[in-house]
Protein backbone atom coordinates (compact mmCIF):
# COMPACT_ATOMS: atom_id res chain seq x y z
CA UNK A 1 0.00 0.00 0.00
CA UNK A 2 1.27 3.54 -1.26
CA UNK A 3 0.96 6.50 0.73
CA UNK A 4 -1.65 8.74 -0.26
CA UNK A 5 0.45 12.14 -0.72
CA UNK A 6 3.66 12.02 -2.53
CA UNK A 7 6.42 13.90 -1.05
CA UNK A 8 5.19 14.14 2.32
CA UNK A 9 7.15 14.12 5.32
CA UNK A 10 6.08 12.98 8.66
CA UNK A 11 8.03 13.08 11.90
CA UNK A 12 7.73 10.60 14.78
CA UNK A 13 8.77 11.88 18.00
CA UNK A 14 7.70 11.16 21.63
CA UNK A 15 7.64 9.58 24.80
CA UNK A 16 10.46 7.06 25.23
CA UNK A 17 8.12 3.68 25.77
CA UNK A 18 5.43 5.12 24.58
CA UNK A 19 4.98 3.39 20.90
CA UNK A 20 7.39 5.33 18.34
CA UNK A 21 8.90 2.02 16.80
CA UNK A 22 4.94 0.57 16.35
CA UNK A 23 4.30 3.60 14.78
CA UNK A 24 7.06 2.92 12.65
CA UNK A 25 6.49 -0.61 11.78
CA UNK A 26 3.26 0.42 11.06
CA UNK A 27 4.12 3.39 8.88
CA UNK A 28 6.32 0.92 6.70
CA UNK A 29 3.75 -1.33 6.35
CA UNK A 30 1.38 0.86 4.92
CA UNK A 31 4.06 2.19 2.35
CA UNK A 32 6.17 4.51 3.92
CA UNK A 33 9.95 5.21 3.74
CA UNK A 34 11.21 4.72 7.48
CA UNK A 35 14.24 5.92 8.37
CA UNK A 36 14.95 5.55 12.66
CA UNK A 37 16.97 8.02 15.01
CA UNK A 38 17.88 9.93 12.31
CA UNK A 39 19.83 13.50 13.63
CA UNK A 40 17.41 16.69 12.59
CA UNK A 41 20.01 18.47 10.75
CA UNK A 42 20.01 15.84 7.98
CA UNK A 43 16.22 15.79 7.82
CA UNK A 44 15.64 18.71 4.65
CA UNK A 45 18.84 16.17 2.59
CA UNK A 46 16.54 13.20 2.71
CA UNK A 47 13.82 15.04 2.16
CA UNK A 48 14.89 17.09 -1.17
CA UNK A 49 16.29 13.12 -2.07
CA UNK A 50 13.08 11.00 -1.72
CA UNK A 51 11.75 14.22 -3.54
CA UNK A 52 13.29 12.87 -6.97
CA UNK A 53 11.85 9.58 -6.72
CA UNK A 54 8.42 10.34 -5.14
CA UNK A 55 8.71 9.26 -1.61
CA UNK A 56 6.80 9.97 1.14
CA UNK A 57 9.16 9.15 3.94
CA UNK A 58 8.33 8.94 7.98
CA UNK A 59 11.72 9.79 10.62
CA UNK A 60 11.74 8.86 13.83
CA UNK A 61 13.09 11.17 16.19
CA UNK A 62 13.93 11.45 19.76
CA UNK A 63 16.04 11.94 22.46
CA UNK A 64 18.35 9.47 21.83
CA UNK A 65 19.84 11.52 19.30
CA UNK A 66 20.94 14.03 22.62
CA UNK A 67 22.35 16.81 21.13
CA UNK A 68 21.39 16.24 17.78
CA UNK A 69 17.89 16.77 19.40
CA UNK A 70 18.23 20.59 20.03
CA UNK A 71 17.73 21.20 16.26
CA UNK A 72 14.44 19.84 15.67
CA UNK A 73 13.05 23.14 15.40
CA UNK A 74 15.60 24.32 13.17
CA UNK A 75 15.35 21.95 11.02
CA UNK A 76 11.46 21.50 10.66
CA UNK A 77 11.58 25.37 9.87
CA UNK A 78 14.43 24.50 6.91
CA UNK A 79 11.93 21.85 5.55
CA UNK A 80 9.14 24.15 5.60
CA UNK A 81 10.67 26.60 3.33
CA UNK A 82 11.66 24.08 0.97
CA UNK A 83 7.99 24.22 0.58
CA UNK A 84 8.00 20.06 1.71
CA UNK A 85 4.54 19.40 3.25
CA UNK A 86 4.72 17.83 6.74
CA UNK A 87 3.57 16.94 9.93
CA UNK A 88 4.58 16.34 13.29
CA UNK A 89 2.96 12.92 15.26
CA UNK A 90 3.48 13.00 18.83
CA UNK A 91 3.31 9.68 20.59
CA UNK A 92 2.80 10.22 24.70
CA UNK A 93 1.65 8.22 27.62
CA UNK A 94 1.22 8.18 31.45
CA UNK A 95 4.21 7.96 33.96
CA UNK A 96 2.66 4.80 35.21
CA UNK A 97 1.95 3.41 32.07
CA UNK A 98 5.91 4.29 31.17
CA UNK A 99 7.16 2.83 34.40
CA UNK A 100 5.28 -0.67 33.43
CA UNK A 101 6.47 -0.87 30.49
CA UNK A 102 10.27 -0.13 31.30
CA UNK A 103 10.14 -2.27 33.87
CA UNK A 104 8.78 -5.48 32.48
CA UNK A 105 11.17 -4.88 29.65
CA UNK A 106 13.72 -4.48 32.39
CA UNK A 107 15.42 -1.18 30.16
CA UNK A 108 16.75 1.67 32.00
CA UNK A 109 14.81 4.63 30.31
CA UNK A 110 17.61 6.49 28.45
CA UNK A 111 17.70 9.64 30.48
CA UNK A 112 17.64 8.22 33.56
CA UNK A 113 21.50 7.97 34.20
CA UNK A 114 22.30 6.38 38.11
CA UNK A 115 18.84 7.83 38.78
CA UNK A 116 15.00 5.87 38.77
CA UNK A 117 13.02 5.62 35.80
CA UNK A 118 10.54 8.10 36.87
CA UNK A 119 13.67 10.64 37.01
CA UNK A 120 14.43 9.95 32.81
CA UNK A 121 10.42 10.19 32.21
CA UNK A 122 10.90 13.81 33.94
CA UNK A 123 13.69 14.84 31.81
CA UNK A 124 12.25 13.72 29.06
CA UNK A 125 8.85 15.50 29.54
CA UNK A 126 10.60 18.85 30.10
CA UNK A 127 12.82 18.45 27.02
CA UNK A 128 9.82 17.52 24.60
CA UNK A 129 7.43 20.00 26.07
CA UNK A 130 7.92 22.38 23.34
CA UNK A 131 8.00 19.66 20.81
CA UNK A 132 4.41 18.74 21.68
CA UNK A 133 2.92 22.13 21.99
CA UNK A 134 3.46 22.05 18.11
CA UNK A 135 2.71 18.32 16.90
CA UNK A 136 -0.04 18.00 14.44
CA UNK A 137 -1.22 14.74 15.44
CA UNK A 138 -0.57 13.86 19.70
CA UNK A 139 -1.92 9.77 20.39
CA UNK A 140 -1.92 8.47 24.16
CA UNK A 141 -0.77 5.44 23.89
CA UNK A 142 -1.24 4.32 27.74
CA UNK A 143 -4.76 1.96 27.25
CA UNK A 144 -3.72 0.77 23.97
CA UNK A 145 -1.47 -2.63 23.20
CA UNK A 146 0.47 -2.80 19.91
CA UNK A 147 -2.53 -4.05 17.84
CA UNK A 148 -5.05 -0.68 18.91
CA UNK A 149 -1.77 1.29 18.35
CA UNK A 150 -1.47 0.28 15.19
CA UNK A 151 -4.47 0.52 14.22
CA UNK A 152 -5.20 3.97 15.33
CA UNK A 153 -1.81 5.08 13.34
CA UNK A 154 -3.38 2.76 10.23
CA UNK A 155 -6.88 5.26 10.43
CA UNK A 156 -5.08 8.20 10.46
CA UNK A 157 -3.35 8.14 7.56
CA UNK A 158 -5.25 5.73 5.51
CA UNK A 159 -7.94 7.80 5.56
CA UNK A 160 -6.67 10.77 4.28
CA UNK A 161 -7.22 10.57 1.41
CA UNK A 162 -11.24 10.55 1.54
CA UNK A 163 -11.06 13.12 4.28
CA UNK A 164 -9.81 16.26 4.43
CA UNK A 165 -10.07 16.80 8.49
CA UNK A 166 -10.27 13.90 10.14
CA UNK A 167 -12.26 14.44 13.58
CA UNK A 168 -12.08 11.54 16.86
CA UNK A 169 -14.85 12.04 19.23
CA UNK A 170 -13.64 10.76 22.37
CA UNK A 171 -15.69 9.98 25.38
CA UNK A 172 -14.49 9.92 28.74
CA UNK A 173 -14.87 10.15 32.63
CA UNK A 174 -13.61 13.09 34.42
CA UNK A 175 -13.36 10.71 37.12
CA UNK A 176 -10.39 8.98 35.20
CA UNK A 177 -8.16 12.17 33.81
CA UNK A 178 -8.54 14.36 31.02
CA UNK A 179 -7.30 12.37 27.89
CA UNK A 180 -3.69 14.26 27.41
CA UNK A 181 -4.47 13.95 23.14
CA UNK A 182 -7.21 16.01 23.49
CA UNK A 183 -7.28 18.87 20.98
CA UNK A 184 -10.40 20.53 22.64
CA UNK A 185 -12.47 19.62 25.43
CA UNK A 186 -16.39 19.42 26.17
CA UNK A 187 -17.61 19.42 29.67
CA UNK A 188 -21.55 17.79 29.38
CA UNK A 189 -21.41 17.48 32.85
CA UNK A 190 -24.19 20.47 33.03
CA UNK A 191 -26.93 18.07 31.74
CA UNK A 192 -29.02 15.59 34.12
CA UNK A 193 -27.15 12.34 35.17
CA UNK A 194 -29.25 9.21 34.35
CA UNK A 195 -26.83 7.84 36.36
CA UNK A 196 -29.49 8.79 39.17
CA UNK A 197 -32.61 7.21 37.06
CA UNK A 198 -32.38 3.60 38.45
CA UNK A 199 -33.43 1.86 35.29
CA UNK A 200 -31.14 4.04 33.18
CA UNK A 201 -27.70 3.22 35.86
CA UNK A 202 -26.88 0.34 34.33
CA UNK A 203 -27.63 0.73 30.57
CA UNK A 204 -24.92 3.08 28.94
CA UNK A 205 -24.89 6.14 26.42
CA UNK A 206 -24.93 3.73 23.80
CA UNK A 207 -28.73 2.69 25.02
CA UNK A 208 -31.51 3.83 23.12
CA UNK A 209 -33.33 4.92 26.59
CA UNK A 210 -30.19 6.45 28.03
CA UNK A 211 -29.88 8.54 24.21
CA UNK A 212 -33.06 9.22 24.30
CA UNK A 213 -32.93 11.03 28.07
CA UNK A 214 -29.56 12.54 27.41
CA UNK A 215 -30.53 14.13 24.11
CA UNK A 216 -34.00 15.34 25.21
CA UNK A 217 -32.52 16.73 28.30
CA UNK A 218 -33.21 20.81 28.46
CA UNK A 219 -31.36 22.50 26.34
CA UNK A 220 -29.23 19.92 24.64
CA UNK A 221 -30.27 20.38 21.33
CA UNK A 222 -29.82 24.08 21.59
CA UNK A 223 -26.17 23.30 22.48
CA UNK A 224 -25.54 20.86 20.23
CA UNK A 225 -25.97 22.84 17.14
CA UNK A 226 -24.28 26.00 18.80
CA UNK A 227 -21.02 23.48 19.14
CA UNK A 228 -21.63 22.25 15.74
CA UNK A 229 -21.92 25.89 14.32
CA UNK A 230 -19.07 26.79 16.31
CA UNK A 231 -17.29 23.80 14.65
CA UNK A 232 -17.33 24.58 11.46
CA UNK A 233 -16.24 27.57 12.32
CA UNK A 234 -13.30 26.52 14.06
CA UNK A 235 -12.59 23.93 11.24
CA UNK A 236 -11.91 26.83 8.85
CA UNK A 237 -8.67 27.52 11.10
CA UNK A 238 -8.03 23.73 11.35
CA UNK A 239 -8.00 23.30 7.66
CA UNK A 240 -6.45 26.55 6.82
CA UNK A 241 -3.49 25.74 9.30
CA UNK A 242 -3.22 22.32 7.21
CA UNK A 243 -4.86 20.06 10.24
CA UNK A 244 -5.50 16.52 9.13
CA UNK A 245 -6.47 14.64 12.15
CA UNK A 246 -8.11 16.44 15.75
CA UNK A 247 -9.41 14.72 18.94
CA UNK A 248 -12.54 16.53 20.46
CA UNK A 249 -13.18 14.76 23.99
CA UNK A 250 -16.54 14.34 25.35
CA UNK A 251 -16.47 14.41 29.15
CA UNK A 252 -18.94 13.51 32.12
CA UNK A 253 -18.45 12.24 35.27
CA UNK A 254 -17.92 8.86 34.36
CA UNK A 255 -17.92 8.30 30.55
CA UNK A 256 -20.78 5.82 30.59
CA UNK A 257 -24.01 7.89 30.25
CA UNK A 258 -23.56 11.03 29.22
CA UNK A 259 -20.59 11.76 26.72
CA UNK A 260 -21.23 8.45 24.97
CA UNK A 261 -24.68 10.05 23.69
CA UNK A 262 -23.35 13.31 23.32
CA UNK A 263 -19.93 11.60 21.59
CA UNK A 264 -22.34 9.70 19.16
CA UNK A 265 -24.53 12.55 18.32
CA UNK A 266 -21.56 14.72 17.75
CA UNK A 267 -19.67 12.12 15.62
CA UNK A 268 -23.08 11.81 13.73
CA UNK A 269 -23.91 15.56 13.00
CA UNK A 270 -20.13 16.04 11.80
CA UNK A 271 -19.77 13.35 9.71
CA UNK A 272 -19.59 14.28 6.05
CA UNK A 273 -19.98 17.96 7.00
CA UNK A 274 -18.54 19.81 3.49
CA UNK A 275 -17.26 22.67 4.71
CA UNK A 276 -17.23 26.19 2.66
CA UNK A 277 -13.94 25.85 1.57
CA UNK A 278 -14.89 22.40 -0.17
CA UNK A 279 -13.07 20.38 2.35
CA UNK A 280 -14.55 17.45 3.84
CA UNK A 281 -15.31 16.82 7.31
CA UNK A 282 -15.43 13.09 8.90
CA UNK A 283 -15.84 11.88 12.15
CA UNK A 284 -16.14 8.80 14.52
CA UNK A 285 -16.87 8.06 17.91
CA UNK A 286 -14.72 6.25 20.47
CA UNK A 287 -15.44 5.79 23.66
CA UNK A 288 -12.13 5.85 26.58
CA UNK A 289 -13.99 4.95 29.61
CA UNK A 290 -17.02 2.50 28.46
CA UNK A 291 -17.03 -0.75 30.80
CA UNK A 292 -15.27 0.80 33.44
CA UNK A 293 -18.17 2.59 35.15
CA UNK A 294 -20.05 -0.52 36.24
Amino acid sequence: MSPLNSNELVVITGMSGAGRSTIAHTMEDLGWYVVDNLPPSMLANLCEMAAKSATSIAVVIDVRGRQFFDDFNRALAEVADKGISRRVLFVDASDDSLVRRFESNRRPHPLQGNDRIVDGIAKERERLQEVRSIADVVIDSSALNIHQLEKKVADIFEEAESSDLRVNVLSFGYKYGIPVDADLVMDCRFIANPHWIPELRPQTGLDKDVKENVLGSENVQDFLTKYQALFETMATGFIHEGRKYLTLAVGCTGGKHRSVAIAEELASRLSGIKHQSGKKITSHAVHRDLGREL
